[in-house]
């Protein structure tokens, strides 16, 4: 398969994982994305992974709790970590060598998180899961994702969701919501379109990074999204309006 993108970053919600379980990770959905995963590899596209921890536990909940935001944000990051390795356990099994590293250093269950390392990592073959958001506070798994992406030199970022792109207004409580095939980076943060978090969409945005919103559900798209195909809303700078459809 000729590749339109050959070094990719996907973000992969907590929820993601979560299936149709209300907490945690469902295991048929960490196996089906698992797949979708090995089956890009095969591709010989270079995959790095940034996985959230919404389904463990978000820190802005942590806040209506009475927790400090930073307490809570890094509660939420250790979350991810932990997602990451179950991600690790389910790759590792199907076949598929992989890396997690960590913002927050923890040695004894992951590696921590070096530029360079990463890389590395991406050039042997392995599939990198980027864990622990930035290490900071106030920072979201999206600002990671976009940080990330710019660090490894990665083509594009893919934001995988449980919908088929960006839409004018929830397409879950909204049946006759729009669907954009593209947008500029502008009309998200005009129009609140909800792709990512502001500070990722600007950060993209200096370093002109597309980014590609898709339904990581359906099988086959990130393959199909990797080859160049139209699946979902790309984010890019140029201008001239939304294209709907």
């Amino acid at each position: 398969m000729e590749l339109k993108f050959k070094r990719v970053l996907l973000k992969i919600s907590g929820e993601g994982l979560q299936g149709g379980e209300s907490y945690g990770i469902s295991s048929p959905r960490i196996s089906e994305l698992a797949d979708e995963i090995v089956k890009a590899k095969e591709t010989g596209a270079e995959i790095g992974l940034v996985v959230g921890g919404g389904n463990i536990f978000r820190g802005l909940s942590g806040v209506e709790l009475g927790f400090d935001r930073a307490a809570g944000d890094y509660m939420g990051m250790l979350a991810t970590v932990i997602n990451a390795l179950a991600l690790q356990v389910v790759l590792e099994n199907k076949g598929v060598h992989t890396r997690v590293l960590t913002a927050i250093r923890m040695e004894q269950v992951a590696e921590p998180y070096i530029r360079r390392r990463a890389i590395h990592h991406l050039e042997k073959g392995r599939v990198i899961i980027l864990a622990g958001g930035t290490g900071n506070p106030y920072f979201t798994t999206d600002t990671a994702a976009a940080l990330r992406a710019v660090e490894i030199g990665a083509e594009v970022v893919l934001k995988g969701t449980k919908v088929d792109g960006v839409f004018d207004s929830d397409p879950v409580k909204n049946s006759s919501a729009v669907k954009f095939d593209q947008v500029s980076y502008m009309d998200v943060i005009e129009k609140d379109l909800r792709v990512m978090d502001h500070t990722a969409i600007a950060l993209c945005a200096e370093n002109g990074l597309p980014i590609i919103v898709f339904n990581l559900g359906i099988e086959g798209n990130l393959t199909k999204v990797l080859s160049g195909e139209r699946v979902g809303t790309i984010v890019t700078g140029k201008k001239g309006g939304i294209n709907a459809r």
